[in-house]
């Protein structure tokens, strides 16, 4: 059996564990590009026509089922606990002030660490605020205002 054939197997069995191992649609267009390359190793054609047909296939691959496969495939990632609290509503318990480094609000039961998005912004205790994003175990919060109807 021809060396190039080998490397290509090789390669495609390659990126085939890698997306196992990952699971995040990230190799399986290069181990479709290198069975490309097998079968025109078998035909007989040069390593430049090898490394052609690999390429363009795991192009035309990647471009025309990755949006199918996303959609699909990858379509019921949930969020996470923290990813949910982003554009929530939370009740402050201790005066968030960045600048002495306090503050602690309550969202969904459980107590978190808070810090303002403005670095001079103080939150006092009692008010309401909105979760704008999640920074490690801290929420970092902006006032909130309520919207009249």
């Amino acid at each position: 059996m021809d060396k190039a054939i080998l490397v290509w197997l090789g390669l495609m069995i390659l990126f085939i564990v890698i997306e196992i191992a990952t699971v995040g649609l990230t190799a399986i267009w290069l181990a479709g590009g290198a069975l490309a390359a097998v079968l025109v190793s078998l035909a007989g054609a040069g390593l430049e026509w090898q490394i052609f047909a690999f390429i363009v296939v795991s192009i035309l691959l990647l471009v025309f089922t990755r949006p199918f496969a996303k959609k699909y495939i990858n379509a019921h990632h949930e969020k996470t606990n923290y990813e949910e609290l982003i554009g929530e509503v939370v009740k402050v318990t201790e005066t968030v002030d960045n600048l002495e480094q306090t503050g602690t609000a309550v969202a969904r039961g459980l107590e978190w660490t808070a810090r303002s998005e403005n670095n001079g912004e103080k939150l006092p205790a009692g008010s309401l605020a909105q979760v704008v994003a999640v920074s490690g175990v801290k929420l970092i919060l902006k006032p909130y205002e309520e919207v009249e109807k």
